[in-house]
């Protein structure tokens, strides 16, 4: 059943999901604590992503954004409820489910190259030496990385390593992108650069892809669905808004118009809301 919620100008903003690629039901997430009670960090969670769908996640510090990233991911197993991908069940990390971290995790000894020419060797096994060299060269390009593909991660600046990740994670083909604040890390000028980088590289290549951010405006410049987080404990989906602008998207367009600022002052008073109150 679809409810939806009013926000200033009337519309209607859709709070649930549909029927999707990515499929999670009541799940529910917690640790025992010392006094033996359980310690609930998400807590009854219904989620449906589409195939080629950019979703973000957003909530306060404490709302189980990356515990629920991680259980899609197969990093963590939640206590109970269900996680689908493409009909079956996630129960282990997979290479059909590629993540991007905030810390860029490069292996320091192998250049660029080497790091995302690695990832292809581990899963693409079957492939040729030269079907290999052509995804890594296919993928550095993709992420304008050709000229650094020789140089070693400590002589490139932090927005190529996060590139280099990125270009890792997509060069084994995953059904679905998974990225827990993959900017945050970044100044705010090569951030920009990279979330339009990001964005360009989905709209030519579009699949499934999860992000966690704190950033409203980074939401609704790349996403379709924002999906907003209660506070935790007992953290849940509390809304989810329909971010209604056509790809490819124009940064300066969007924040021109009057939608853009209703959509985002909608998000950033439900984040005010959950502030001020725990649940």
């Amino acid at each position: 059943m679809t409810q939806s919620t009013s926000y200033p100008t009337g519309q209607n903003i859709m709070v649930n999901s549909r029927q999707g690629f990515l499929e999670i039901e009541n799940l529910v997430k917690s640790y025992p604590s010392a006094d033996g009670s359980k310690f609930v960090v998400l807590d009854g969670v219904n989620l449906s992503i589409n195939e080629d769908e950019f979703i973000c996640v957003i909530g306060h510090s404490g709302c189980g954004k990356s515990t629920l990233l991680k259980i899609v991911a197969g990093l963590e197993q939640q206590t109970s409820g269900s996680v689908r991908l493409d009909g079956k069940e996630i129960r282990k990390p997979g290479a059909e489910r590629m993540m991007v971290f905030q810390q860029y995790s490069l292996l320091p000894w192998l250049t660029v190259k080497e790091n995302i020419r690695l990832a292809v060797d581990e899963v693409l096994k079957n492939a040729t030496r030269a079907e290999k060299i052509s995804i890594v060269n296919e993928h550095l390009a993709m992420v304008n990385l050709n000229a650094a593909a020789d140089k070693y991660p400590d002589e490139i600046s932090g927005g190529m390593k996060q590139r280099v990740g990125i270009a890792r994670a997509l060069a084994i083909r995953p059904k679905m992108l998974l990225m827990d604040e993959p900017f945050g890390a970044l100044d705010a000028l090569t951030r920009g650069k990279l979330q339009r980088q990001v964005l360009e590289i989905w709209e030519n290549h579009k699949q499934a892809v999860m992000m966690i951010t704190h950033d409203v405006d980074e939401a609704l410049y790349m996403s379709d669905r924002i999906v907003l987080m209660t506070n935790g404990p007992h953290a849940k989906i509390g809304e989810i808004l329909e971010v209604p602008f056509p790809h490819p998207r124009d940064r300066q367009e969007l924040r021109n118009s009057r939608e853009y600022f209703e959509l985002r002052n909608h998000a950033l008073n439900f984040l005010d809301r959950y502030f001020s109150h725990d649940e």
